[in-house]
């Protein structure tokens, strides 16, 4: 089965094409880079730059893929949960192809296409597993009891850990994003200078909570001098990393032992985090695998979302044009 996948729900406009559900034939990601000089995304313009780039993107992805329009089986689009206009642009676009050509499509939850990124480029991840969704927009803990099926074990009560790393980085006086900005500057960095707190969250709880990590850092530098600032920046870039690392392994590694898992699978944008990946390979217990996508996978990208959308198709699941975005639509 040939799905092409279509993914806008915030600041990456990406198409892929998909094979099978497990071969990718292309990946086309174009990351709007213009949100940079406002410190954030503003989904105004977000959802303008999709409008004028989605057909290219998509045409490249066809052509990269060797295929034509014609040639598809199935297409599959984020539908939730997002920016509501920036996703209303990528249902509008296969809606529109599903009308005049009659390619059958499904609606993707944005965070199951995240757990098959995982499933993408490694064969021996198997289900029952944990599952960690991190980015700028979510910090969600899931078993995966089979795929289709999941149990949320836990949430973030506030900022999500890449809009932590984003808040930080602007505390800081590093760029926009905050994730790449901080990696590079704690890469000379002491993690070791400072002990930001870690939220509990009570015992055996999977729920996670950034903004008191945030607020620690700001309170910290209230009395700090721009100089001060400016020697330490890379001691308190390696030692915020490390309070959001620690925390991320911590809780899903519990997970894990507590419900018996050998396998973990951790996606999204925060898996391509260097810090993090250390981490769990070096806390993990023996026998236990871990699992990440390649960099290109763990952003918003459009080949997971046709690998997601390829599973349901094959199931004989469809959606309507009915569908609609849903900014908050859960998993």
């Amino acid at each position: 089965m040939l799905v092409l996948g279509v993914e806008t729900s915030c600041d990456e406009t990406a198409a892929g094409v998909v094979r099978n559900g497990r071969e990718i034939l292309s990946n086309i990601i174009l990351s709007q880079e213009i949100h940079a000089r406002y410190g954030g995304v503003v989904p105004e313009i977000a959802s303008r730059i999709h409008i004028t780039e989605l057909v290219g993107i998509i045409e490249k992805a066809l052509s990269q893929a060797g295929v034509a329009l014609d040639d598809l089986d199935g297409m599959a689009v984020t539908s939730g949960p997002g920016l509501v206009g920036c996703l209303l642009v990528g249902l509008s676009f296969v809606k529109s192809v599903h009308l005049a050509m009659g390619i059958p499509y499904y609606g993707v939850n944005h965070l199951e296409g995240h757990l098959f990124a995982g499933r993408l480029e490694h064969a021996p991840l198997q289900v029952p597993h944990v599952a960690l969704v991190a980015s700028g927009g979510h910090s969600n803990l899931y078993l995966v009891e089979d795929w289709g099926k999941y149990r949320l074990l836990g949430s973030t009560r506030d900022d999500a850990p890449g809009e932590a790393f984003d808040k930080v980085a602007k505390l800081l006086g590093l760029g926009y994003p905050g994730g790449p900005a901080i990696e590079k500057a704690a890469e000379v960095g002491d993690r070791k200078f400072i002990k930001f707190p870690r939220a509990q969250m009570g015992k055996d709880s999977y729920e996670f909570s950034f903004s008191g990590l945030k607020t620690a850092v700001s309170v910290y530098l209230q009395d700090k001098s721009p100089d001060f600032i400016a020697d330490q920046r890379g001691d308190l870039a390696a030692s915020f990393q490390e309070a959001i690392a620690d925390v991320l392994v911590r809780k899903t590694l519990a997970a894990a032992e507590n419900f018996g898992m050998v396998q973990v699978s951790i996606t999204g944008g925060v898996a391509r985090n260097r810090r993090l990946r250390e981490l769990f390979d070096e806390r993990k217990p023996i026998g236990a695998r871990v699992f990440f996508p390649s960099p290109a996978l763990c952003t918003d990208n459009g080949a997971m979302i046709a690998a997601c959308g390829d599973f349901h198709l094959a199931r004989g699941e469809r959606s309507g044009l009915e569908l609609n975005a849903v900014p908050y639509l859960e998993l």
